[in-house]
């Protein structure tokens, strides 16, 4: 009974993998002995490799299978020694960690010889060919004595090419993996959770070992490493409802024609031209503060080990004295020769950066223009993999009253914030704190603050009434946002500009901050939507969109499908669910059948269990299905389509009720907004009708803007669109601003 309970967690692929590479080894051994007189050494080489690495092959599978049996036991162990708290956290996660590391050193095992069969079969295939085409006299034996004698020699040639070469070709499609992971998770969320989490951690650690944070491989504690791992693993909890990754890319390819409700662009209100003028004027400074390979591989993507070179300084060394040191910069200067080559400024202009490398320390730049009378400090986007940490740090973290500093201005002011909760994300919050003591200190003269800022600013001072300038694009401007919440009640005249920034505050904080805070937007770029609760929506909505097509229908076939057929997609109406009003019986509902019906898919169970289980559904709760289940049989497909995948909000509750057990929904992850006023800068016209090779450049040619206020709930979802990525880079959106300001309504400022 076990052991046939063990049996039905193979997959079939690997079952298949071991017929084959068995009976590989038993034609190969038949090939080389059975030949009379016997074959030279040499000549049987090619086939006594294929041989021996399809020996290797049957107990790498068996490693695999043991090492993925041993990770899902302690998976499951782990979590329910964890509720009951009979083990300690720390053991359970080193037993953890230890079991995946032996699964991966297996799967990547078995990796290597899936390699070595690829190479194999290739220089087999290619011998055979040359055998064929030299009319069969070949100079090796193996093949020449299979390829001029019996037929029946003839057709274990074939046979055994055969199966190499299908073996190949599964093997690379099928993976490593022996044993169906859903055989031991199920519909378990929290299981799916824990392995995901582990794959994460150790995959994030191996990439930053291999850029060189050795420090991180070893550590064994709670970091932020491990907190990152840990929310990934919450996205992808999908799993638990049968749905797999493939499937998931199918559902967003059919996101992408389907776009959210939003409210027309005629009934926003226009943008005062001064922000747009100032926002052009300071943009260059938040781009000038990518100063590594990134700017350069984006903008020039054959030639950027020599444009950053050239950035870089690197062919001026002798100007190296002349350029000014910043902290954390390379030997010859170069970050800071970056910067001031890309806004054409001088050396002494540039007063003080960092450029760091570590979690939560935003790399900065602070300089004097006096002909702006203004001091800017550009704060730099995500460029290492220490910032991605920095963005993946975005759990709700409250916000102190220091951060709050600059809303504190009189006693009415006061009483209101502290009457309110503020949050924000917690990795944006911890580096603009570390931020602040680095251009204001800690260091206290009487009640204000005596650092490097306020000896440039303060009374007496060399800028004296100059206007103080945060930038930043994307994390960098979502850092200088919270910047100014310290420090606009000390600097009355400090306003920030956050271009493309990640949603990081709560709606109160985010509103509070319009007077001092301005955020640009292009058209659909993904940063500016991108939170844990935005990305739960777009999951929950890639999977309602995916269940207009049948289950049963393979996820490549659906993801090839709608990939190209997009401009012939229709959403179907679905009439039950319209008439649907209480939605716990709905979730019930939902929950049940969905389960039913993956159970059908994988299973072959039939649709009479289905009927069945509507049955059950019916006799427990209120709910009546407007629908017989005895005259006709239904139309499964067009049951559960949704009535709109457009509605983000609809389509998150209907899906989140599918995995039951699933303990986090878009509904407990607290909401992150844009923070100041939004600027939302669209294009006038679609680009629909260019080709898809010259649809961006014509573009960005073509296409004029018009920029609006916009409302930061509009915000609050991902807009799946081939522009998402592409808007979200700083050039991009420094030309829209320009033909912002080159059109009508400003031309004449």
């Amino acid at each position: 009974m076990h052991s046939s309970w063990e049996s039905k967690r193979l997959r079939w692929s690997a079952i298949f993998l071991g017929v084959s590479n068995i009976l590989t080894i038993i034609l190969g051994i038949i090939l080389m002995f059975g030949a009379n007189p016997p074959c030279r050494k040499g000549d049987i080489a090619p086939f006594l490799a294929i041989v021996f690495v399809s020996s290797l092959r049957i107990p790498a599978m068996l490693c695999t299978a043991f090492a993925q049996r041993a990770m899902a036991t302690i998976i499951i162990d782990s979590q329910s020694e964890t509720e009951t708290r009979v083990v300690d956290a720390a053991t359970l996660r080193h037993e953890r960690r230890k079991r995946y590391k032996r699964w991966v050193w297996c799967t990547r095992f078995a990796m290597t010889i899936t390699v070595f069969q690829i190479l194999d079969a290739a220089y087999l295939l290619v011998n055979v060919t040359k055998s064929i085409h030299q009319e069969r006299a070949s100079s090796n034996c193996v093949l020449g004595l299979a390829l001029r004698g019996t037929k029946e020699k003839l057709k274990t040639l074939a046979l055994f090419m055969g199966v190499v070469c299908c073996t190949t070709v599964v093997q690379c499609c099928a993976g490593s993996d022996v044993l169906r992971w859903r055989s031991f998770y199920a519909t378990e969320g929290n299981l799916w959770k824990a392995h995901y989490q582990e794959v994460f951690d150790h995959g994030i650690r191996e990439a930053f070992c291999c850029l060189g944070r050795v420090k991180y491989l070893t550590a064994l504690e709670e970091d932020e490493i491990y907190s990152v791992a840990q929310l990934l693993g919450d996205l992808v909890t999908y799993r638990a409802t049968g749905t797999g990754h493939l499937e998931l890319l199918a559902g967003l390819a059919l996101l992408q024609k389907c776009r959210p409700f939003t409210q027309s662009h005629e009934e926003l209100l226009e943008i005062p031209p001064e922000r747009v003028h100032e926002a052009a004027v300071f943009h260059q400074f938040a781009e000038a503060a990518y100063t590594g390979l990134l700017l350069d591989v984006g903008r020039n993507p054959l030639m950027f080990p020599c444009a950053w070179l050239y950035r870089q300084g690197i062919f001026s060394l002798w100007s190296r004295n002349r350029r000014p040191a910043v902290e954390g910069d390379n030997w010859w200067r170069g970050h800071a020769a970056a910067f001031l080559k890309h806004v054409k400024s001088t050396p002494d202009a540039l007063r003080k950066g960092r450029i760091n490398q570590g979690k939560c320390k935003a790399s900065y730049f602070m300089m004097v223009l006096h002909h702006l009378k203004s001091v800017v400090i550009a704060v730099r986007g995500t460029e290492t993999p220490e910032d991605l940490i920095t963005d993946g740090l975005c759990r709700e973290c409250c916000l102190s009253k220091e951060d709050l500093d600059g809303l504190i201005n009189d006693g009415a002011t006061t009483t209101r914030v502290s009457s309110l909760s503020y949050y924000g994300h917690s990795g944006v919050i911890e580096a603009a704190q570390d931020l602040y003591m680095q251009i204001e200190g800690n260091s206290t003269q009487g009640s204000e603050t005596c650092g490097y800022l306020s000896s440039l600013l303060g009374e007496g001072c060399e800028c004296e009434g100059y206007n103080l300038r945060i930038v930043g694009h994307s994390l960098g401007g979502a850092i200088a946002a919270v910047l100014g919440f310290r420090l606009y009640r000390r600097y009355p005249k400090l306003h920030v500009y956050a271009y493309g920034p990640l949603p990081c505050l709560d709606l109160n904080a985010a509103d509070a901050c319009s007077n001092f805070v301005t955020s640009v937007i292009l058209n659909n770029e993904f940063s500016a939507r991108l939170s844990v609760a935005s990305i739960m929506r777009l999951r929950a909505a890639a999977i309602d969109a995916l269940s207009q097509d049948s289950i049963a229908r393979s996820a490549i076939v659906s993801l090839a499908h709608r990939y190209f057929s997009l401009n012939g997609f229709s959403v179907k109406d679905n009439k039950m669910l319209k008439e649907v009003s209480d939605f716990s019986s709905l979730s019930k509902v939902e929950a049940r059948t969905t389960q039913t019906l993956r159970q059908t898919h994988q299973y072959g169970r039939g649709e009479e269990d289905l009927e069945s289980c509507w049955e059950e559904i019916a006799k427990e709760d209120s709910f009546k299905p407007e629908i017989s289940l005895t005259d006709s049989k239904p139309n499964y497909d067009d049951l559960f389509s949704p009535p709109n995948v457009c509605h983000y909000d609809d389509q998150f509750k209907l899906a989140a009720a599918i995995p039951s057990s699933e303990t986090r929904s878009s509904h407990n992850v607290p909401e992150m907004f844009v923070p100041g006023l939004v600027i939302h800068i669209v294009p006038v016209k679609e680009h629909v009708h260019h080709p898809l090779l010259k649809r961006f450049s014509i573009w960005e040619e073509d296409c004029s803007y018009k920029a609006y206020i916009a409302k930061r709930e509009s915000f609050k979802d991902i807009i799946v669109s081939p522009s998402m990525f592409l808007d979200h880079l700083p050039w991009r959106c420094y030309r829209a601003i320009r033909k912002v300001l080159d059109s009508e309504n400003l031309r004449s400022l």
